[in-house]
């Protein structure tokens, strides 16, 4: 058909399109063949929401639709997407407005303004790292975070478990028994203090919570100078769009019913304390914030949430990161990288996700354990154990040697797939400044670092480091059995 020329025509076939939009919820104009059509129509049908689809292509005067649409709405692609009279636009805005939220809320007519672009739950690292990013973005934030007391009245400032009960005071205290057992080698070193050495508990602790203080002092200057607005009380779901904020109530913290069942016997203990000293397992905090009200799922045996890879639950604007999350890495580093790839997500057009593979992480017992990628046992699962190739090493800091410490009690693994060039997919270290030596082997894996690279890599003599690149050194595990067993003897 001819483009249309008079007004008379341009009017009827205007009222014909606002007629289309005023009587459909989800009216949406396509061509049957654009893939960006066919991939919101299936979101609408993921969604069962019923939609009517205009196919341009398939109908007489397609063309002077298009042209119409153009002045009524100032696009002209398709697919050009109306949801209660509203103007959405095309394939990308119905997509991230399906991300955040605004899509449901045009759904179902709910055009209440709201007050935040972004509450986040939770002031953890990943938490602070999405919500500064989301301001820096131009976002309005608000950020709740509030820990009951435990019983003997022990609370927690802003920055979540890294920084008050995790990492931070973790390595702090572990780097006080570094010291002690440093002052046992001086003496081999030629150092001589004739004093008995004491250890002050009180000092070290104030100390520890000293930093923690300054730490979480220095989030909320952070939130203050991003705009971001922070709430030191609990959050709750009271619908899907909508949190309450009931600051708990005050008074002498309780006791614990505690039950305890021997591993040894049928014996069952019971008994009231103040306090747990000691206790199994982290629990995720998610079964009182509301999230069935939001129609959020929870896995109902540990109370992580399960996402997909853009870590968006099966509510699609609401999110989860960090340690929440079903099946992911429970790391700081972690979270604080997928709160920042989020925000950019949602409101700076990337399309970049938070890779959970070859993440490197450290365990700091007294001879601390680096790790990444693989173990043998999961590498075996999945190549096969005539695919991959192991490799072993036994060795001596050089620091241990004239205090004659520990020799030969520090080890190294290194698991390579023969099927890929002999890549390296797990590395695996015990012995001192474990996490300086993992780090390193982590930005190699991210590379594809194969064998071959590692023996051509000069390493740093004398360190702890060179193991990786000192192929003398690797050996097989009959090898490395035999000098364990000479060390034992």
């Amino acid at each position: 058909m001819p483009p249309i020329e008079n007004d008379t025509g341009k009017n009827e076939l205007k009222s014909r399109i606002q007629l289309l939009i005023d009587s459909n919820q989800v009216l949406v104009f396509s061509k049957s063949y654009c893939p960006f059509c066919v991939k919101v129509k299936d979101l609408f049908k993921e969604l069962k929401v019923e939609c009517n689809v205009v196919e341009l292509d398939l109908i007489e005067d397609g063309t002077n639709y298009q042209e119409m649409l153009l002045e009524m709405t100032g696009q002209k692609t398709v697919p050009n997407v109306f949801i209660n009279k509203t103007h959405l636009g095309g394939c990308d805005k119905t997509m991230q407005a399906h991300k955040d939220g605004s899509l449901q809320q045009l759904l179902t007519g709910d055009n209440e303004a709201y007050d935040y672009d972004l509450i986040v739950i939770g002031g953890g690292s990943g938490g602070l790292a999405c919500s500064k990013e989301a301001a820096m973005l131009g976002k309005k934030v608000m950020v709740l975070d509030y820990v009951v007391p435990t019983p003997k009245g022990t609370s927690w400032g802003l920055g979540g478990t890294c920084v008050n009960v995790g990492c931070i005071p973790k390595k702090l205290m572990h780097q006080t028994a570094l010291l002690g057992t440093a002052m046992q080698d001086a003496r081999k070193f030629g150092w001589e203090f004739e004093e008995t050495v004491k250890h002050n508990w009180e000092t070290m602790k104030t100390a520890v919570n000293n930093y923690i203080g300054s730490l979480n002092w220095g989030y909320r200057v952070a939130l203050r100078d991003k705009n971001v607005n922070y709430v030191n009380a609990y959050a709750e779901f009271i619908e899907p769009h909508k949190i309450k904020v009931e600051e708990l109530e005050a008074g002498t913290p309780g006791r614990l019913k505690v039950t305890a069942k021997s591993t040894e016997s049928d014996e069952i203990i019971e008994g009231e304390y103040n306090t747990v000293l000691i206790a199994v397992g982290r629990d995720a905090c998610t079964d009182k914030i509301g999230l069935d009200k939001a129609g959020v799922k929870v896995n109902p045996k540990n109370g992580k949430i399960p996402v997909n890879d853009e870590e968006q639950t099966n509510v699609p604007h609401i999110y989860a990161i960090g340690d929440i999350l079903e099946g992911k890495w429970e790391l700081t580093p972690v979270a604080i990288q997928a709160g920042k790839l989020l925000a950019r997500r949602l409101y700076g057009g990337s399309k970049l996700k938070c890779d959970y593979i070859n993440v490197p992480t450290t365990v700091f017992t007294p001879l601390e354990y680096g790790a990444c990628g693989l173990s043998e046992e999961r590498a075996t699962e999945l190549y096969g154990q005539e695919n991959i190739e192991v490799y072993h090493s036994l060795l001596w800091p050089l620091e241990f040697t004239v205090p004659g410490r520990d020799n030969n009690r520090c080890y190294s693994k290194i698991i390579c797939n023969k099927l890929d060039n002999d890549r390296v997919i797990g590395f695996h270290y015990l012995g001192p400044n474990a996490g300086e030596v993992t780090q390193g082997f982590g930005v190699a894996m991210k590379c594809g670092a194969t064998k071959e690279q590692l023996d051509n890599t000069i390493g740093i003599h004398p360190t702890c480091a060179e193991v990786g690149t000192d192929t003398t050194t690797l050996t097989t595990p009959l090898q490395v059995q035999q000098k364990l067993m000479e060390v034992s003897n």
